[in-house]
């Protein structure tokens, strides 16, 4: 079977790193996540 993937880095191809808007995104909805377990259900809740 032929391989199909390199491990060297393509010169043309830059670090993939995320965005600050990406980034405080997240932060936001995590902060903004409530888990809440009642017995052996779990319910999530989005505070906005």
């Amino acid at each position: 079977m032929a391989k199909l993937y390199s491990k060297k880095k393509l010169a043309n191809q830059k670090e993939m790193l995320p965005k600050k808007e990406t980034i405080s995104f997240i932060l936001n909805y995590s902060k903004a996540l409530s888990i809440t377990k009642v017995g052996k259900f779990q319910f999530e809740t989005i505070a906005n």
